[in-house]
């Protein structure tokens, strides 16, 4: 499961698609502004054959690409609301020493 999450931009990704968003490639390089076009078409690729991410073309002049999670991607979402207040529940560097 971790293999499918791994990667410094996937949960960035899953960040801005979640809640039923749909945005376009553009949208999210704008959303991502220290990630490159080519490390944003490989972790999309990766989270599509997942089963994660549903990319969806409208065949039209100029072409039009959306992204949005799958209802399995949209499931992850509790799951990473607890796994954030739990990273946040975690006390300063002093007190764990």
């Amino acid at each position: 499961m971790l293999r499918i999450l791994e990667g410094r931009w996937k949960l960035v990704i899953l960040f801005h698609l979640f809640g039923g968003r749909i945005l376009r490639f553009s949208d999210l390089e704008r959303a991502i502004p220290a990630i490159s076009q080519k490390m944003l078409i490989q972790q999309l690729r990766q989270m599509e054959k997942d089963g994660v991410v549903r990319r969806i073309v409208h065949h039209q002049v100029p072409p039009k690409v959306e992204y949005c999670l799958t209802d399995w991607g949209q499931a992850l979402c509790p799951a990473l609301d607890a796994l954030l207040t739990w990273a946040g529940q975690r006390p300063p560097a002093a007190e764990r020493e």
